[in-house]
């Protein structure tokens, strides 16, 4: 069903590997304002991103296996949909407990969320042969990453004002 998507997929995991590896050297720049006391704030905030990008990764390389069989796809983008939506819930009651703002809420918790919920129905699809499920899985893993471009350009904000503030906010972001 994705024969004709591999550069696509390609693509969409090229730019998730290359994304986690910026945020990667953000943080290494960063690691003296991710502190012991900043701890649970970089589990809340940092932690989903990374999350979030490899799943991205994961799910094209999944694509890309040749040969893989629609039954084995889409119970693979289950496995994977159902951890993220489990996850996001997670991060969804961490983010409104740190006292977010509708924006981070919105960002690290309710959008990835949809966007998991969109990837096990397009495992649904995917396994019936619909011509639907490879263009919402698509769709899906497409705001998933602008999602968390958003999210990682929140998280070097944040970084960038606490660099300059001698009295930072309580998070990041």
């Amino acid at each position: 069903m994705l024969d004709g998507w591999h550069d696509f997929y390609v693509l969409l995991g090229t730019a998730s590997a290359a994304l986690v590896a910026l945020l990667f050297v953000a943080a290494s720049i960063g690691a003296g304002l991710i502190s012991a006391e900043r701890s649970q704030a970089t589990r809340i905030f940092m932690s989903p991103v990374i999350f979030h990008y490899t799943c991205v990764l994961f799910l094209s390389l999944v694509a890309l296996v040749p040969g893989m069989t629609g039954g084995a796809l889409a119970a693979i983008i289950v496995i994977a949909a159902a951890a993220g939506l489990v996850y996001s819930v997670v991060v969804l009651f961490g983010v409104t407990r740190a006292a977010a703002d509708r924006a981070d809420r919105l960002g690290y918790g309710a959008s990835p969320l949809a966007a998991y919920a969109a990837a096990l129905a397009a495992a649904g699809f995917l396994s019936t042969h619909s011509q639907v499920g490879p263009k919402l899985l698509a769709g899906a893993l497409i705001f998933l990453l602008l999602v968390n471009i958003r999210n990682a350009w929140d998280l070097t904000i944040a970084f960038a004002r606490r660099r300059t503030d001698p009295n930072p906010p309580s998070r990041p972001g």
